[in-house]
């Protein structure tokens, strides 16, 4: 039997975020991304501490691994980290660091913060799940999920990834971009219209609306990958 932590509902999820000190300059990084998070893990994603390590799991992948505080807080509310582990986060022999590790980190899938790394994992992750033919209970390919930002979609490996899984017709790989204009250059048109030039599906919603989000995420997408497109502002 699974014991829900003390701390487990979306209101609990502020004070798990302030038992985490010391990283004040990615604050407004870690919030931007704190509703998708929890949609993903609440209502969406097929993954729990028991399943974490079943081939046939649902996969998150925080590409955007800049102050992952929120993410860290949201692991704590569904049981995947103690909650006593946030509150020495970053310490010497602390699991949590100031980027995730997969290999210290339960239910990481990936190490990450180094931008741009993230969504070409994510489709070899996909790829790789349908090419070794896992399959969930109901018969579908585990999913992918990649949270990325605005700002990391400068990187080139991004477009590289997003050109060649809308050609392969990556149906199991969802990326969610968290909007919150912080990118260098700017996207003639918007950025689901990037993504949906190269054959996706693109969605865009407020990125604090849950039930708009989740929508968004669970519609239908057959045949092609999809994209989320989360627009936040922290200012």
């Amino acid at each position: 039997m699974t014991i829900a932590p003390a701390l487990s509902r979306y209101a609990d999820l502020p004070a798990l975020i302030g038992l985490m000190e010391g990283d004040e300059k990615h604050k407004g990084a870690a919030h931007s991304t704190l509703d998708v998070v929890w949609v993903l893990y609440d209502r969406v994603l097929a993954v729990t501490p028991e399943t974490a390590e079943d081939p046939a799991r649902d996969r998150f992948l925080l590409s955007k691994g800049h102050g992952p505080a929120a993410f860290y807080a949201v692991l704590a509310a569904k049981g995947f980290v103690d909650v006593s582990a946030l509150r020495g986060w970053t310490a010497f022999g602390s699991r949590l660091g100031h980027h995730p590790d997969r290999v210290l980190v339960p239910g990481a899938e990936i190490g990450s913060g180094s931008l741009g790394h993230g969504l070409p994992l994510g489709l070899g992750s996909a790829l790789g799940l349908r090419a070794q033919g896992v399959r969930r209970p109901d018969g579908s390919v585990p999913r992918v999920v990649v949270l990325i930002g605005d700002g990391e979609l400068d990187e080139g490996s991004n477009h590289e990834a997003v050109a060649v899984a809308g050609r392969l017709g990556a149906d199991n790989l969802t990326v969610v971009v968290v909007d919150n204009a912080s990118s260098s250059h700017g996207w003639p048109g918007g950025i689901g219209a990037r993504f949906a030039t190269e054959g996706w599906a693109a969605r865009e919603v407020p990125g604090r609306d849950h039930d708009a989000l989740h929508e968004a995420l669970t519609r239908p997408h057959t045949g092609r990958p999809l994209v989320v497109v989360a627009r936040v502002r922290t200012s």
